[in-house]
């Protein structure tokens, strides 16, 4: 076990010693961060971090070290903060130089005033980011990284605060009665007093926080909204402060951030004329309440995090190395030992899948490839790799779809299930848009993280007139599955926001949304109990299957790929071959399809190059899904 002493406990501490050793050299930063990241690659050192996703806030040491798995929803404007500042001792007029870095309020010892016109004071700029727990995260990876966390948390009641800092119970109480915020403190110096107790109330909602999309306090109306672009999510949302390369990070990035926890009372204040010198962020001139509210809600319930380190993670699956680039020899020995038993993996999975499609291999081997499928350029405004597909025929009266989805949801690290319905389409909220009045940007459905499963459900839509709301959501699942964008509302202009995220579409007939390709179910069995059915195909894999099955879907989608000349070449040749053969029906976009669905074949038995044999096999998966198109056709007499 590594040493979990100040650097993990009190953070802080280390930048004290770090900063006193260094002053006035600016380096002392850069000495923080490589100190901390070097602590981090200790015998596993991140494990025994606490994370925010697996322990509720209440549980975690206040300005502890702590760790959280995110997704960047909304960026706030950058806020000035007093790097280095100066306190003074009114008596005996001695001096002392403090770092502000890390911090949301000013530390002083008692009988010190800050010296705001100090010349030795710094003032610096950090950008904050509203992250929420990834969308639509699956129950196993929750586990899994729970499983492997080996931090030791007790709740924070055990901790006791220093004299002149108020306790986190203390915190909470002052977020459902900021009478008594004003009350302690006005008349207050840089260094808090008073010994208000905590109630049992604010403990049981603050669990509530993390069980809905609102959290309704007694003093705010409206409720709260922690702005979850799915509904029901559970985890806390956070304000993630970020010092340096803000700049790398944007909207919907998935993050991984290790920084100090922040949850001090002064936070929840609600009106920025409470606010005094001790507050190293102000909220300088705020238009509306709202805004107030919006960007300021209470600590116990939208924690801060003073980020040490963030890194933009590549996937969330907990099973693989979180940067398969790096030429580590842990990481490739990894990736050389899962691809030289890919094949037996491959065999499996087509298996399980072809009984979850009920008995059809061809739909389960198409299943396949767009599961592994992922945007990986774009040649102006065309995304290249994506693989949406529409499976037709699929049993109406059934819920086929929710159980197809429930496996689904076990293979892959974020899915969503969407189920098309008049009602769903009028009324949901689809496109994130700007709110100006609260200055932040409001979430939608279709604000998910890269590589996000999107299972759509066309089997329940039924006849009605979509509304102005219906059109506009149809058309941006139509956006979203043709042009891999979302259209972001910003009233007064739409900014187009780039994603990837596969889609599968399930329905009766041809879909009414664009899709890649079609394959038409036909199954082989018809379970008397679906459910039943569904059911006992998962408890029938062993868990160490499942888990090679969810290597196997998140490592081929992040391997390169490439062709040769010399098999661009015979492809050519081929395809000007096909077109002599049959020039009515072989057009360009065959062609595209066809190298798309070689592409994702040859990545699916490992191999990074495509091969003659591989190219010879997509022609014969596309041959017989168009075969089965044209048969259905003729059976019902109309276009599929």
């Amino acid at each position: 076990m590594p040493c979990v002493g100040d650097w993990l406990n009190s953070p802080l501490s280390i930048v004290q010693g770090i900063f006193a050793q260094n002053v006035p050299n600016s380096d002392w930063e850069k000495k923080v961060t490589e100190y901390f990241k070097e602590k981090l690659k200790e015998n596993n050192a991140t494990n025994w971090v606490p994370s925010l996703n697996d322990v509720p806030v209440h549980y975690l040491k206040p300005n502890s070290l702590v760790k959280f798995r995110c997704m960047v929803q909304d960026m706030f404007d950058p806020e000035f903060y007093m790097g280095v500042y100066e306190t003074v001792d009114p008596n005996t007029n001695a001096r002392v130089l403090h770092f502000g870095k890390y911090r949301d309020v000013a530390e002083c010892g008692p009988q010190q005033e800050i010296d705001l016109n100090s010349s030795r004071t710094v003032t610096s700029e950090r950008q904050t980011f509203y992250c929420v727990p990834v969308p639509g995260e699956s129950a196993w990876v929750k586990e899994i990284s729970f499983f492997a966390s080996q931090a030791r948390v007790s709740p924070s009641t055990s901790y006791t605060p220093s004299r002149h800092k108020r306790s986190y119970e203390e915190d909470e109480d002052m977020d459902l009665h900021p009478s008594k915020q004003k009350e302690q403190h006005m008349g207050n110096s840089c260094c808090s007093g008073g010994d208000i107790h905590g109630c049992v109330e604010p403990k049981r909602l603050e669990t509530e926080a993390s069980a809905g999309h609102h959290v309704i306090s007694p003093n705010c109306s409206p409720p709260l909204d922690l702005n979850f672009p799915l509904p029901g999510e559970k985890g806390p949302a956070c304000l993630v402060k970020v010092y340096e390369s803000w700049e790398s990070f944007k909207v919907n990035d998935v993050l991984e951030v290790f920084g100090v926890l922040s949850v001090d009372p002064v936070l929840s204040i609600v009106n920025s004329e409470e606010r005094d010198s001790s507050t190293l962020d102000p909220v300088e001139c705020m238009d509306t309440a709202e805004e107030q509210r919006v960007h300021s809600p209470p600590a116990s319930l939208v924690p801060r995090i003073h980020v040490i380190l963030a890194q933009k993670l590549q996937h969330i699956n907990p099973l693989l190395p979180a940067c398969l680039n790096e030429e580590e020899s842990k990481t490739c020995e990894f990736v050389s030992n899962f691809m030289s038993e890919l094949s037996p993996v491959r065999a499996e999975l087509l298996g399980f899948l072809t009984h979850a499609l009920l008995g059809d291999s061809l739909a389960a081997e198409y299943l396949i490839l767009h599961l592994i499928s992922t945007v990986y350029a774009r040649r102006d405004v065309l995304p290249l790799g994506k693989f949406a597909v529409n499976l037709s025929g699929c049993p109406r009266n059934s819920a086929f779809t929710e159980h197809l989805y429930r496996l689904i949801q076990q293979l892959v690290p974020a899915s969503y299930h969407l189920r098309m319905s008049i009602e769903s389409m009028n009324h949901s909220r689809f496109i994130p848009h700007k709110d100006y009045t609260a200055n932040r940007l409001v979430s939608g459905l279709l604000q998910l993280a890269s590589n996000t499963s999107l299972v759509i459900d066309e089997t329940q839509l039924e006849q009605g007139q979509l509304d102005t709301a219906g059109v506009h959501n149809v058309t941006a699942l139509g956006n979203l599955i043709t042009w891999q964008k979302v259209d972001y509302d910003f009233n007064y202009h739409r900014m187009e926001f780039p994603c990837n995220i596969n889609v599968l579409i399930t329905s009766e007939g041809r879909s009414l949304l664009p899709s890649d390709c079609q394959v038409h179910l036909q199954p082989q069995i018809i379970p008397p109990n679906m459910e039943e059915y569904m059911s006992s195909l998962l408890t029938a894999v062993l868990p160490s299957v499942l888990n090679k099955f969810r290597i196997y879907l998140s490592l081929l989608r992040l391997l390169d790929y490439s062709i040769s000349d010399e098999v661009t070449k015979a492809v050519e040749e081929d395809f000007v071959e096909m077109r002599k053969n049959d020039p009515e029906s072989v057009t360009a976009d065959d062609l595209h399809k066809m190298l798309l669905v070689a592409r994702f074949l040859s990545l699916s038995v490992g191999q990074t190059t495509l091969s003659r044999e591989r190219w010879l096999r997509a022609k014969q998966l596309e041959a017989l899904r168009k075969a089965r198109l044209q048969q259905q056709k003729c059976v019902n007499g109309n276009e599929l």
